[in-house]
């Protein structure tokens, strides 16, 4: 009986540390998602974007929404565009988090519309707001990613 015990304890322990070998550590999990978030403090840059996508993996799916996800090429498309509505956009991660292979960041993001924005008119206001992220990462490249953002604070302070 005893050496069924260890037996079991050992495999148990050779299974929690062959776990832990495949987590990302802060430090990788951070070089991995930082380009993204560094592309979204300067969206209108192409050499950002192409440095973005150096992260991602090809068929890349972003969540956003019940509506379904958009892959790599749209998501940049897309966030080239808002940066000419939001030029000084700066988005910054606050907290970053692994457990196992995914990646979770509540970052912040500030910027000043130069146009009407989400239906609120330009009035030169500016937006501070909180967004969560959680990016899952395989073969060190994030597959997909989840996000949601407090577009409704943005819109709040922007009409006050």
């Amino acid at each position: 009986m005893k050496l069924i015990k260890k037996a079991a304890a050992a495999a148990l322990l050779t299974m929690t540390f062959a776990q832990a070998s495949w987590a990302l550590t802060t430090d990788e999990a951070r070089n991995i998602v930082e380009p993204f978030y560094s592309f979204l403090s300067q969206p209108a840059s192409v050499e950002a974007a192409n440095t973005a996508r150096t992260s991602f993996h090809s068929d890349w799916q972003s969540y956003y929404s019940n509506q379904g996800a958009k892959d790599l090429d749209s998501t940049i498309e897309f966030l080239s565009g808002f940066g000419g509505l939001v030029p000084d956009l700066k988005w910054k991660i606050v907290d970053l988090k692994v457990s196992g292979n995914d990646v979770i960041v509540r970052g912040e993001a500030t910027g000043t519309p130069v146009g009407d924005f989400f239906g609120v008119p330009h009035g030169g206001k500016s937006f501070k707001i909180m967004s969560i992220d959680i990016h899952t990462i395989t073969d060190g490249k994030v597959k997909r990613s989840y996000h949601i953002e407090d577009w409704a604070g943005a819109m709040r302070q922007l009409s006050n």
